[in-house]
């Protein structure tokens, strides 16, 4: 797709699903979102909008779209069902496509770095209760066949998206692709990044700069896109960042992801301050040892976990039982048990911005101090 359509889904489409937004007079859900899709069939009753500049400002977006919307309203006394702009296309308008009481019923997630235990979980869990889901990973069989895989259990309502997170341009038409899809997005949780095993005397400083590019570069390229978009559709949004124990306890040999992982929980902290005076609420997750769930593995203990059996001489049940053991609880921390606190930060259980939940079972040496 060219770059200035590019732009213009980037921007009108978002103003126009955040204009279509019902208020629930809900201080911790104020809208109920719409779904529109980019191949809406224009009608004798469509709402016709005169070319709107993608290149002008937020604030003349949307102010020129409002203005045919109320008109709309105004003359028919209900909002469109579709809405043909000038020199770009016809949008079909769904106001209830999740036909129940979900909690984020009509809400559009991206969820990065996606295949694998983690990404699973949250993602299994988010289609549950109404999501409308991009999966997102590098290009390939391997998000191919999850997105397949998590589409037979939500027909309709999954997509894959293959975005490299290092990249900008791959980034910005990842966003492109959702909002052809569903007309913008309201929910992102930041859960791509990788692993490295190496002490400071023998890191190879091409390998830490791999790192710092997806856990750094990465989900600063994704909050940035993620707040440009929540401003213009003006109806708040949720993220969630994807930590971890080694922020507040980092491992020896484990330095190259502890420090960016640090960086990467610290960008979520900065995004909760700017990012709230546009509703939008950013929250951390931090899970220790999570090996599995269901049948997808971590990529991240893929890398790690070799290594750890070695040096512990174990077995890789015995490597789980290890982690299992050493907390409080003797919990088997799995990738459910994450979806659980991204829920908890996603249905608005408190009104909580900047907040971190550990799920790790309890780890005395990861409390903050």
């Amino acid at each position: 797709m060219e770059q200035e359509k590019i732009d213009q889904f980037l921007k009108i489409v978002p103003a126009v699903r955040g204009l279509l937004a019902e208020r629930t007079g809900n201080e911790d859900m104020p809208y109920r979102p719409v779904i529109l899709n980019s191949c809406g069939q224009e009608s004798e009753d469509s709402l016709y909008i005169e070319a709107v500049e993608a290149s002008g400002s937020c604030d003349e977006i949307k102010s020129t779209i409002k203005s045919a919307i109320d008109s709309y309203a105004k003359q028919h006394g209900a909002t469109p069902a579709t809405i043909k702009i000038e020199n770009f296309g016809t949008l079909g308008v769904s106001e209830k496509v999740v036909e129940s009481d979900l909690a984020l019923q009509n809400k559009v997630a991206l969820v990065t770095g996606a295949a694998g235990a983690i990404g699973y979980g949250i993602c299994a869990a988010l289609l549950a209760n109404g999501c409308f889901l991009a999966v997102s990973d590098l290009p390939g069989k391997r998000l191919d066949d999850f997105a397949a895989e998590l589409e037979e259990t939500a027909p309709g309502r999954v997509i894959g998206v293959g975005i490299d997170v290092t990249d900008e341009k791959s980034i910005e038409d990842g966003f492109c692709s959702i909002i052809k899809a569903w007309g913008g997005i309201d929910i992102v949780v930041i859960n791509a990044g990788i692993a490295l095993v190496s002490h400071l005397n023998e890191m190879d400083l091409e390998a830490f700069r791999k790192l710092e590019k997806v856990n750094v570069e990465g989900t600063l390229l994704t909050l940035r896109q993620s707040g440009r978009l929540f401003e213009i559709q003006g109806t708040g949004g949720d993220i969630v960042v994807m930590s971890t124990k080694n922020v507040p306890c980092p491992g020896a040999g484990f330095g190259a992801y502890s420090a960016t992982k640090a960086a990467c929980h610290q960008l979520g902290r900065i995004a909760s301050l700017e990012l709230a005076k546009y509703g939008v609420r950013v929250n951390m997750v931090a899970p220790d040892a999570v090996f599995s769930e269901g049948k997808h593995k971590s990529g991240l203990w893929q890398e790690v976990g070799p290594g750890r059996m070695k040096a512990r001489g174990l077995d890789e049940k015995g490597l789980h039982e290890y982690y299992r053991n050493r907390n409080l609880l003797k919990a088997r921390v799995t990738g459910r048990h994450v979806a659980n606190a991204v829920l908890f930060f996603l249905t608005r259980q408190t009104p909580t911005t900047g907040a971190t939940i550990p799920v790790d079972g309890g780890l005395p040496d990861a409390t903050p101090r």
